[in-house]
């Protein structure tokens, strides 16, 4: 099943389950074409002739925190989970010299590809990028990048960059509706509507203004039309409404990625690497992480080691039917600080087993 099928085949779960309507009791296997697991050998040890298995994971829905990920076997301490791909991705505007403008991995100067003042770490990356770069690269950018960089934003560029791919008919603009949005309150919405008209201004009027489009005689025909389709798509499809929608479940449902590259043979390093790792080269929207819940003492470890690709490790031995859960903050917070970060980042009260003693 492709991830858009599986998409498609989700869209009618939430993360917690409304009160208008009837939630599904049935069980529902995750399976994704990017996804690859490893089974750990008796010497405990992880190998390349290690073969890939089915996902050991099911996505279902719970009375206490609505959907949420259970192990469907046994999983070992250090196996790889699975891994994925993100759904969209954009690097920090202080990382976007240093990094690949598609996957985020860290650029060798050398071999890199450049393109209007962006570089990609290799040509696949700079063809993959096309689902949203030839669109973005045709409009002006900077007074929307200003606005993000002097209010210290970092979610609209998300949105900027799922707006190109929708235009570009490479995602529908509905791609993210399956994931829980935050609550958002008066005040929150009416700030982003300054960055919900720049972006409109950048694409509207990307060298022509609506009302000029037919007085510009050296303009190619299919120019004309592009720009008149982003046009109707801007009044019709990418709305205010749009743009706040999707700020909302971004979020609560973005990954910060920190690069921990290299190879670690032990769960210690990699954590340690994770947590050491450089500031934050950028944020990204994953699929089937966005499912997992929130522990302060997590079973399970997300990592980027290269680029955006992230890999969820188990850290202990999960036992079949176990819910899989991942810490959304730093653990190491004291409890207070870490209730107040979940309350005011998140929304919720954390009820785990260290919260409740006080840890």
């Amino acid at each position: 099943m492709s991830p858009l099928a599986f998409v498609l085949t989700l869209s009618c779960y939430r993360r917690w389950p409304s009160r208008f309507s009837t939630p599904y009791s049935h069980n529902l296997l995750v399976l994704f074409s990017s996804t690859a697991t490893t089974i750990t050998p008796p010497n405990g040890k992880e190998s390349p002739s290690s073969g890939p298995a089915p996902p050991p994971i099911r996505v279902a829905l719970t009375e206490s925190t609505g959907r949420a990920v259970f192990a469907t076997r046994r999983i070992g301490a250090g196996d790889t989970i699975h891994t994925a791909k993100p759904i969209v991705s954009h690097p920090s505007l202080s990382a976007i010299t240093t990094v690949c403008y598609f996957c985020l991995k860290k650029i060798n100067a050398v071999t890199a590809s450049q393109s209007q003042g962006v570089s990609f770490c290799s040509e696949n990356c700079k063809e993959s990028s096309k689902v949203f770069y030839d669109v973005e690269k045709k409009a002006d950018w900077l007074a929307f990048d200003d606005y993000c960089r002097t209010q210290g934003l970092k979610y609209p560029l998300l949105v900027k960059r799922l707006a190109c791919m929708v235009i570009s008919g490479a995602a529908p603009a509905g791609i993210l509706d399956i994931l829980q949005p935050a609550n958002l309150t008066q005040g929150m919405i009416l700030k982003m509507e300054e960055g919900f008209h720049l972006l409109r201004n950048a694409l509207v009027k990307a060298n022509i203004g609506d009302e000029h489009m037919s007085c510009i005689l050296h303009l190619q025909e299919y120019m004309r039309i592009f720009f008149l389709y982003v046009f109707i798509y801007m009044q019709e499809v990418l709305t205010k409404q749009w743009y706040t929608d999707v700020l909302a479940r971004i979020r609560i449902n973005a990954f910060r990625i920190e690069l921990a590259a290299g190879v670690y043979e032990d769960l210690l390093s990699l954590a340690s690497a994770s947590i050491e790792a450089e500031a934050a080269v950028g944020n990204a929207i994953y699929m089937l992480p966005s499912f997992y819940n929130h522990d302060c003492d997590p079973n399970t470890h997300i990592v980027w080691i290269e680029n955006a690709d992230a890999k969820l490790k188990a850290l202990r031995d999960i036992d079949e039917g176990e819910e899989l859960r991942i810490c959304y903050i730093d653990a190491s917070m004291s409890c207070d600080a870490r209730e107040s970060l979940l309350s005011q980042g998140f929304g919720f009260k954390c009820n785990c087993l260290r919260c409740m003693s006080g840890d």
